[in-house]
């Protein structure tokens, strides 16, 4: 009875072997599906003016925060934090150019960042320099008031002589940077700026040239068409001469 049990035992080892290598090795389970990829924002965030900032602001971090914006709306020159997340710290200490509304978007060309010095020193070009010139505040020399930082003039000397005038122009379309120590074009419906001095942006010939004339006195700002700029006024012909009698021009044959 034994030996059978023994026998039966051994035949079923046997056969459970045998089944064995006969289905093979069982598959493996299937792997797992991996997690879907999270669904991609359709929005960034941009920086912008926490608040009206004017002219030659020195920005400070209070003055740019992050704000959501649509990607699809991002256009060139626009920060986007997903690409410099760091940019808060990375402006702080520059210059504003333009006077930046509140919620408008921070572009570089409208900052200027400076190591050292103030901002008109670091919005001259290379080679220029920053010189201030005597005129009425109430702009009977600049154009009733009507000229504005940023706008084109012609700066002109008019001289007496007796009961006789003469003018002639000293430098011509040269860029205002102040009128008095307004940096930026006023808004609203009184769009005029009265100072003691303009501050113009000329080349060191000009600044000698300016500064030796400005002696003489009688200095005025000819305000420029904005389709002229680029476009110096053309000298006046060597062999006339303008004079002013009573206050009509008179041209004279040289």
């Amino acid at each position: 009875m034994n030996l059978r049990l023994v026998v039966i035992g051994v035949l079923l080892v046997v056969a459970a072997i045998g089944l064995y290598f006969f289905l093979g090795d069982p598959e493996p389970p299937p792997p797992e599906a991996a997690p879907p990829p999270p669904p991609k924002s359709d929005i960034d965030e941009i920086l912008v003016a926490s608040h009206e900032i004017p002219v030659a602001t020195n920005l400070s971090e209070l003055d740019l925060k992050w704000t959501p914006f649509p990607i699809a709306a991002l256009r060139p020159g626009m920060i986007a934090k997903s690409v410099e997340p760091m940019a808060v710290q990375t402006l702080k200490g520059s210059f504003a150019r333009v006077q930046i509304l509140e919620g408008e978007p921070i572009r570089r060309d409208k900052l200027v960042k400076s190591s050292a010095g103030g901002f008109v020193s670091a919005t001259l070009p290379s080679g220029m320099r920053a010189m201030s010139v005597s005129i009425d505040p109430n702009g009977l020399t600049n154009a009733g008031g009507f000229i504005l930082p940023n706008d084109r003039v012609d700066v002109m000397r008019v001289s007496r002589a007796g009961d006789t005038s003469s003018a002639e122009v000293v430098l011509s379309d040269v860029r205002v940077i102040a009128i008095g120590r307004s940096l930026q074009d006023p808004q609203g419906a009184d769009r005029t700026v009265q100072g003691g001095n303009a501050t113009l942006e000329v080349s060191a010939d000009q600044a000698r040239a300016l500064g030796a004339t400005q002696q003489l006195g009688g200095l005025f700002l000819v305000l420029r068409s904005l389709q002229d700029m680029g476009r110096p006024t053309p000298p006046e012909r060597k062999n006339s001469l303008t004079i002013i009698r009573y206050g009509a021009p008179v041209t004279l044959g040289r």
